[in-house]
């Protein structure tokens, strides 16, 4: 005991302290006593658990207030926001491996700083923030930022289209989103770790805190990296595996700690456009056709079945909901890759990869939701789509799952049969016709191809097409070959009352055999 230290009873400060010594003397020991009988001993390697352990603790913690980012950055507008690029010869993991990472400055929309760390031979280094690192172009900040002040996000690159070339194959920006790129593709559609109660008022976005890569060894493929997140309702940790190549391929681990109970939670969620398309033309005065990040989703079901479901951009949010449990996948799908129906010289919509999200294993009962919203021009994305689980969401119950997230510009290995490539809606009745026009009712035309359906080209009677709907009446339908494609042409009319909403279904088939997968539609009858 120092002298100067009184020997009357002591406060609970002092009482506190003495025990904390205590605690860590007898820890030190225990440490020195290990390290004496095992010379060899190695700190233990950071790694996932470590992760999961961080984001326990964390949930059991009140949410912190997000920090105030210093004034040089609050000023930051867009444009001289995307004006402080990272310089590519600071880039890390700059060793004479396949991998590049580059950081994010943070500023605009981006005020939520993160960090992030390397991980070599199992310890985890945080990369402090430098203004070397970034060339600030036109940019000027009144003062400098200190070194704690972390990055907004960062991107992994890689020789994707040209072996003396790094591209960008997957970046992290902005709360939990990232997108990822394979071989000729273009950024479209985006994917999230996690969404809360998706498109209702009490939505929520919890964020990335902090990212470890593991710095990968020469030659390798492959890269791996943990993530930490949290928001006010859970926290989570994240693993994720990345195999970039002519499909980009991320392995995706979770687990979530919820902090209170949760409505809904949406998992592997998916963010898209859709403006306009041949099924939606509410937008005619642009010059181009089509606008578009993807234009259906794809869902393969537990039973195995495919459907197809054509995007819309509603004049008010619309929700369809498919039930199903264990799902083998699904994903937003950019099938039409055809320059002329775009027009687009700058931003490509034609080589926009399709993701697609395949359960590692039994997901359970639930469904896959997809949230249409309302979009006036190209700026946001209003189409989202995720698995929500039955079981409910609470603390105490930590939440674990796995899935693998695959960045592709062709997707038709996938359905084994023929696919629905467009669909279009007119009068129903014959082009030229005077016959008179139902009230409530419509025609629907869908295109398949694909599979075996040029094999029936010279037997088209062999193929039937089988139409459903939920309500109303189908009062006509007929398939005929479209020899444009090497498939057929299916159309049918149904009917509603005024006002009421149906969905409707189609496929073909030719004796009991189902040629194709299940084009699925909603309507309501103006």
């Amino acid at each position: 005991m120092p002298r100067h230290m009184p020997h009357s009873k002591p406060d609970l400060t002092r009482r506190a302290f003495n025990m904390s010594l205590v605690a860590a003397t007898a820890s030190l020991s225990a440490a020195l006593s290990a390290l004496a009988q095992n010379p060899q001993q190695k700190p233990a390697r950071f790694g996932y658990d470590e992760v999961v352990k961080r984001a326990r603790d964390l949930a059991a913690a009140p949410v912190a207030p997000a920090p105030h980012l210093p004034d040089p950055l609050q000023k930051l507008d867009f444009n001289a926001w995307k004006d402080i690029r990272f310089r590519p010869e600071r880039a890390f993991l700059n060793s004479g491996g396949n991998f590049r990472l580059q950081a994010f400055h943070l500023g605009h929309l981006y005020r939520r700083p993160l960090t992030i760390n390397i991980i070599r031979e199992g310890i985890a280094t945080p990369i402090p923030y430098a203004p070397g690192l970034f060339d600030y172009g036109r940019t000027k900040l009144d003062k400098p930022l200190p070194v704690n002040v972390g990055f907004a996000g960062f991107r992994l690159h890689y020789p994707l289209n040209d072996p003396k070339v790094h591209d960008e194959a997957i970046a992290f920006l902005g709360a939990n989103a990232f997108r990822l790129l394979g071989r000729g593709q273009r950024y479209g559609l985006s994917a999230q770790g996690i969404v809360i109660n998706p498109g209702t008022e009490s939505e929520e976005t919890p964020h990335f805190l902090e990212f470890w890569i593991e710095a990968p060894e020469p030659g390798s493929e492959r890269v791996v990296f943990y993530a930490l997140l949290d928001g006010e309702s859970l926290t989570g940790a994240y693993r994720f595996e990345l195999v970039p190549g002519v499909d980009t391929v991320l392995d995706v681990s979770l687990t979530l700690f919820p902090r209170r109970p949760i409505h809904k939670i949406g998992v592997a969620p998916l963010s898209s456009l859709f403006l306009n398309g041949e099924n939606d033309r509410r937008f005619t005065g642009d010059f181009r056709p089509e606008l578009h990040d993807s234009d259906g989703l794809l869902i393969n079901s537990g039973s195995g079945e495919w459907l197809w479901r054509p995007l819309r951009n509603p004049l008010r949010q619309a929700r369809a909901t498919f039930a199903d449990t264990n799902p083998r996948g699904f994903g937003l799908l950019q099938r039409d890759r055809n320059f002329e129906h775009y027009q687009d010289l700058d931003l490509t919509y034609e080589l926009r990869p399709s993701y697609w999200v395949e359960p590692q294993e039994g997901w359970g009962e639930g469904h896959i939701e997809l949230i249409e919203n309302p979009a006036a021009d190209d700026i946001d994305n209003n189409i989202t789509v995720a698995w929500t689980p039955n079981a409910p969401v609470e603390p105490g119950k930590p939440v674990s799952l796995a899935y693998r997230l695959t960045s592709s510009l062709d997707m038709r290995r996938l359905s084994p049969n023929a696919r629905a490539i467009a669909t279009y809606q007119t009068q129903t009745r014959a082009l030229g016709s005077k016959e008179p026009i139902l009230p409530g009712s419509r025609r629907f035309i869908i295109d398949f191809a694909g599979g075996e359906l040029r094999y029936f080209q010279t037997q088209p009677e062999l193929v039937e097409f089988v139409p459903s709907t939920t309500a109303g009446e189908i009062r006509r339908a007929f398939v005929v070959p479209n020899p444009q494609t090497g498939g057929f042409r299916a159309a049918f009319d149904v009917r509603l009352a005024p006002g009421a909403t149906t969905d409707l279904r189609g496929y073909l088939r030719a004796g009991q055999r189902a040629l194709t997968e299940t084009w699925t539609y909603p309507w309501r009858a103006e």
